[in-house]
Formats: C-alpha cells, structure tokens, sequence
C-alpha cells in the first residue's frame, strides 16, 4: 500500500508538473484551488507557483491538522512533492510559449492536470489546499463538496483573472477548470468500477 501511495504522489505530481508548466503556463492560463492561486502570483509577480503553493496550503493544514488529521497525513506528502515538481519543471514552459494554441492549450493543461490529479486521489492522496478546506466545509455543513470544490475554484479563477486584465484568459481558464474536474472524475470513476 505504501509503495502505491508514493508512485501515485510521483506520478501525479508529475503529470501536474507538465499540465501546469507545458500548457497552462506558456498561455497565461488559470487552474482553480492554490494551483491557481499560485498561478496568478506567478504571473503578476514572477515568484515560483509551487513556492506560493506552499504558503498559502501552511494555514489550510495547520487547520487540518486540528480538524480532522487523516486529511492531514493523505494530503501533505501529494501537496509537498507537486509544488517541488511544478517549480522544478519549471523550465519545460519555454518548449512551448512561442508556439501557444490558447483553446487547445487550456484542455490538454485541464487534461493532464486532472489526470495527475485523479492518479493521486486513486490512492487516497491529494494536493490538498482549497480542495481540502472544501471538503472539510463540505463535511461540516453536509453538502455536495463537488459543488464547493467548484465554487471555490470559480472564485479564484475569475479575482485572477480580474487581476490579469484578461477577458480570454477566464473563459479559456473556467475551460481549463472544467477539463480538469472531468478527467478526475472520469479517473475516480475508474476506480469505483474496479
């Protein structure tokens, strides 16, 4: 079981790695959740995304920690490792931001995103962050956490994209989002017909 949890921390981080930094950076594109958060502040100020993903994730697992510790332990080691392999192949932007297909870009970034994602959550790990506090809200008021995951991601796509001038950028970005919420669900739902 182990070994199952560490691979899909490293091969989901990675595929959120190269979602991330071959297609959604290159085209100043949005994800929802501390991705996003990270994006945003990568783009109006440069600093590294998985730097910011660690920041603002501090507070929501220090939460946690006190609120329900098994989200605590499935969530650290997959927010840890994702936001090292995101500033790590950082690099890999430059291979495509010369070339960028926006549309195209924002559903293979949604794609491998979601994918890497729903790897993660296959083993009961995630990246924690604006997910986790949803889920943990969602728990507490008995609701669809679906639906708050989505809220939550909506909210901070559309302030980034207020903050990034961008009209194109939150329609391309909310189709980024919506690509990224079907791939895991299409992945979790793999899982359950096992």
């Amino acid at each position: 079981m182990f070994l199952n949890k560490t691979l899909s921390i490293l091969i989901g981080s990675f595929f959120i790695a190269v979602g991330v930094n071959v297609f959604l950076v290159p085209s100043e594109l949005l994800d929802g959740g501390t991705i996003g958060i990270g994006l945003v502040s990568h783009y109006v100020t440069g600093i590294q995304v998985g730097l910011v993903i660690i920041i603002v994730n501090t507070p929501i697992f220090i939460f946690s920690w006190f609120y329900n510790r098994s989200f605590f332990y499935n969530s650290l080691h997959g927010m840890l490792f994702s936001a090292f392999m995101i500033d790590l192949l950082y690099p890999l932007h430059s291979i495509s931001e010369h070339h960028t297909i926006p549309i195209i870009f924002a559903i293979m970034g949604g794609i491998i995103v979601g994918l890497g994602i729903g790897i993660m959550l296959w083993f009961n790990t995630s990246v924690g962050g604006t997910d986790l506090l949803a889920l943990m809200f969602a728990r507490s008021r008995n609701v669809n956490p679906g639906m708050v995951i989505f809220i939550f991601d909506f909210m901070i796509v559309f302030t980034g994209s207020l903050i990034m001038s961008s009209e194109g950028s939150l329609l391309l970005s909310c189709l980024a989002v919506i690509c990224v919420g079907i791939t895991t669900s299409l992945v979790s739902a793999a899982k359950q017909v096992q």
